[in-house]
Parts: structure tokens; sequence; C-alpha cells
């Protein structure tokens, strides 16, 4: 259901004001953009929580790190995507 519903949703926003849809550097675009927003969604939250991790415990600094960094990699693969595609 969801996945038939993000297609439908790109197909709409790949649209211009003729019906067509629009070339692969928009969709490569949408796919880099919505990468790059569920990552911030997803440090913030993960970001606040190892700040208090880290407040209690200065040892889970390294760990707190990474888990930071991780959702970032996404935003980096999709851009590796995008310039092999």
């Amino acid at each position: 259901m969801s996945l038939e519903l993000a297609s439908e949703v790109g197909n709409v926003v790949l649209q211009n004001e003729n019906g067509a849809l629009l070339g692969p550097d928009a969709a490569a675009a949408l796919a880099v953009g919505l990468a790059a927003l569920a990552a911030g969604y997803a440090e913030r939250s993960i970001g606040s929580a190892a700040v208090g991790a880290m407040a209690e415990n200065e040892d889970l600094f390294v760990k707190g790190l990474i888990l930071t960094v991780l959702p970032e990699t996404l935003v980096v693969l999709a851009l590796v995507v995008v310039v092999l595609v």
C-alpha cells in the first residue's frame, strides 16, 4: 500500500504543466532531497538522545557520535546512486 502511494506521489510531483513526467534529473533530485530530509529527521532525535546519554555517562561519546553520523550515510549513498545511474 505505502509503495503504491509513494509511486503515485512521485508521479504527481514529477509532472509538469503539460502532464508529462520530467526527466531523470528531477527524479534524482527528488531522491536525494527526500533522503536528506529523512536523515535530518533521524538525526534530530538521535542527536538529542545521544547528548542526554553523554551528559550522564561520558564513555558513551563514541557510540553517540557513530549513531548520529549513521543517518547521514543514507544521503551519501543516495548521491553515489545518482552518480552511478
